[in-house]
């Protein structure tokens, strides 16, 4: 079996390395860092933190010189995913590709380009220390389903996610990935914005009343847009968040929007709060929360330029 991550940040980086330790498995990456993947080619991608790892991956940034995969997993951020599938799309021309990306929509553009689409969410994050070299903050879940427009089949789902979890990134195949999507896109879309704003980490934005009441009425918004469309989620985004600020979970991370805020680069508001309020609009469901923090955030982009 031959998989190919798309984009080879931190997320990415988690699943190509742990995959990168299976004999069974020949893992590609595909990244624009040319920093990064010299280094994964002369050291192996390493993780450590929650997990100390060093797969053996091929990597680079020259998108022809991929070879036909089985399986893809697209990781980018989302709005590079256009670029990124259709650079790439070549080599999944037999293949099934997958999204674990933030916010909704992906899985569109990657239809666009590639025969068969696999619905992803996935929970692990990190942070690139130095190329080559991931920080894994947070272990966690991940569920695969066919993109119903255009689906891979669920044989080859099934497959793509036992090989994540015999690589220690536990996967649950499931005929209807949209309930994990949605608890994401809403838990997301309720926390990193306010972690972004205020620099705070995750517990530390929990901790506030104030800030958490923020956090309540985003995702009672989210909640809204979901059940408009007919999806039960498969938890409650409340309870999550709650658990994820524990100090042995996620106390002390920043979200990836944080972490494109220090960096001063541009940020997936527009997929996760926008894409809610893109949703509210098209079913008639206010998102007066999500058009405003989706403002504020853009407004923060625009005054680095």
């Amino acid at each position: 079996m031959r998989i190919c991550v798309v984009g080879c940040g931190a997320v990415g980086s988690l699943f190509a390395a742990n995959l990168g330790t299976l004999d069974d498995v020949e893992v590609w990456a595909y990244d624009v860092s040319q920093l990064h993947v010299d280094a994964i080619n002369a050291h192996g991608l390493r993780l450590v933190g929650a997990g100390e790892v060093v797969g053996r991956v091929r990597a680079t940034t020259v998108a022809g010189e991929l070879p036909p995969c089985t399986f893809g997993i697209v990781a980018t951020k989302a709005m590079h995913t256009e670029a990124a599938i259709a650079a790439t799309a070549h080599a999944f021309r037999d293949g099934a590709v997958a999204s674990v990306q933030n916010g909704v929509g992906n899985e569109e553009v990657i239809a666009r380009h590639v025969p068969r689409v696999i619905r992803g969410t996935t929970f692990p994050a990190g942070r690139i220390l130095e190329p080559g070299v991931v920080q894994w903050d947070v272990r966690g879940d991940t569920t695969l389903g066919p993109f119903e427009p255009q689906p891979a089949s669920m044989d080859e789902v099934e497959r793509l996610a036992a090989a994540c979890t015999r690589a220690g990134m536990p996967t649950h195949a499931v005929p209807d990935a949209r309930p994990a999507q949605w608890r994401k896109v809403i838990f997301n879309a309720a926390t990193n914005p306010i972690g972004a704003l205020t620099g705070l980490t995750h517990g530390r934005v929990c901790e506030r009343p104030d800030l958490r009441a923020l956090v309540s009425a985003l995702v009672d918004e989210g909640k809204a847009v979901a059940a408009a469309q007919g999806i039960e989620l498969d938890a409650d985004p409340e309870e999550l968040i709650d658990h994820a600020a524990r100090p042995d979970v996620a106390y002390d991370h920043k979200a990836s929007m944080l972490q494109d805020v220090e960096a001063r680069r541009a940020t997936e508001i527009d997929f996760l709060n926008g894409g809610i309020a893109r949703f509210g609009r098209e079913l008639g469901v206010p998102t007066p929360m999500h058009d405003t923090v989706t403002r504020l955030v853009k407004a923060l982009e625009d005054s680095w330029r």
